[in-house]
């Protein structure tokens, strides 16, 4: 038998038992036996049980992205691109179960997989989005103003907690029957949508603030923030007099719009504002906790035994409370009809699952604005699902 040959039969042998046991209960003499080989020929190929593990992905994700590529050929917008990206990773997990139970549960669960070569394959279907999502952008079909980062994350989370709901929870028997659902809510993202349009006096403010926070009062220019705005110099002095009076006035707008909001700040009467709300106060949660957030993403969340304890109902519990949102907002017309509640609790809690990984535990905290980024995940969020421009 080629080396290559033996190399796949072990990989195949591994996948087969790791998949029914797990990683801890199984052994390499297993392996070796289903495998039909000595135990000194694994050693040849894996330097031991986690690297023989954290092969199995980078065998599919290879197989996969030959697929993927195969089918998006001859597929001209970037919509329907990203369309049948998703559709193809849904169905090709629904039809390799066992490989998703590797993935989701052995390999996505440990800290040192994000270090190995198989999770630098499994990364490529996220550049593959990403490819997309940028291509969307440039040929006007796509929203020119939103984060594709931040959207390719979103579907990359919902991706994620739809796969490990079906096989842990068993919600629904295959994931792509929740396709449609699911690019309902990401096309709401991605599509451009009719903005109101902004009075001079708001366009003109919102140019001031940011040249005022950029160069500070003294260097601002009030032709810089002309020219930023669209509009004639003669104009900004047309609304605000003097380059002092703007000043004035950016805390004014800001403070007008705080004093509207005061009013709900303890009884939130809107679906819109109490989803806003949700996001933002969970993100803050779990960023206050980090010690409980490393062990609730990769300790608990991406464990099979999780879902089958009484613990997991009290965090369904807790999230039912996102569906009730979304019903709410349905029923007051908020919200579009055709929302699906569950997918879209699955959409935030991958989503959460995707970004707190990466801002606290992988990248170690890196330093830039989280709260920011929590704002404009907010704003993408309820783009997802609402009907007007209600704020």
């Amino acid at each position: 038998m080629k080396g290559e040959d033996k190399r796949k039969k072990i990989l195949t042998a591994a996948e087969e038992i790791i998949s029914q046991k797990g990683i801890a209960e199984t052994t390499i003499s297993e392996i070796s036996r289903r495998a039909g080989v000595a135990d000194s020929i694994i050693y040849q190929f894996f330097k031991g049980k986690q690297d023989l593990l954290f092969s199995i992905p980078a065998e599919h994700e290879e197989e996969y992205l030959s697929f993927l590529d195969e089918h998006l050929q001859g597929i001209g917008d970037a919509e329907s691109r990203i369309g049948k990206a998703v559709w193809f990773y849904l169905r090709y997990f629904d039809t390799h179960p066992g490989y998703a139970r590797i993935l989701f549960f052995e390999c996505l669960s440990s800290k040192d997989f994000y270090l190995s070569p198989g999770y630098r394959v499994v990364r490529r279907f996220a550049e593959i989005l990403l490819e997309i999502l940028i291509d969307g952008v440039r040929e006007g079909r796509f929203n020119p103003r939103m984060d594709t980062h931040l959207v390719r994350d979103v579907i990359l989370g919902t991706l994620g907690c739809e796969m490990v709901t079906c096989l842990a929870v068993g919600e629904i028997e295959e994931c792509v029957s929740d396709h449609e659902d699911i690019m309902t809510l990401v096309r709401a993202m991605v599509l451009p949508r009719e903005e109101p349009e902004k009075s001079k006096p708001d366009m003109i403010l919102g140019a001031a603030e940011k040249v005022f926070s950029e160069n500070g009062f003294t260097k601002a220019k009030v032709s810089e923030i002309a020219k930023l705005a669209g509009v004639a110099e003669g104009t900004v002095y047309e609304y605000f007099g003097t380059k002092e009076d703007l000043l004035l006035s950016i805390s004014e707008k800001h403070f007008e719009r705080y004093l509207g909001d005061l009013s709900q700040v303890f009884e939130i009467k809107t679906p819109l504002r109490k989803l806003r709300r949700f996001i933002r106060y969970y993100f803050w949660l779990f960023s206050t906790e980090r010690e409980f957030l490393k062990v609730f993403l990769l300790q608990l969340q991406l464990s099979k035994r999780f879902y089958g304890t009484k613990e997991f109902g009290t965090f369904m519990k807790y999230f039912r409370t996102i569906e009730d949102i979304i019903e709410e907002g349905k029923t007051k017309g908020s919200f579009r009809e055709n929302v699906n509640p569950r997918v879209f609790r699955n959409m935030f809690i991958g989503t959460f699952n995707n970004l707190a990984l990466r801002w606290f535990i992988l990248e170690g905290d890196r330093n830039f604005d989280k709260m920011q980024k929590i704002e404009q995940l907010a704003d993408l969020l309820t783009s997802a699902v609402r009907v007007t421009h209600e704020q």
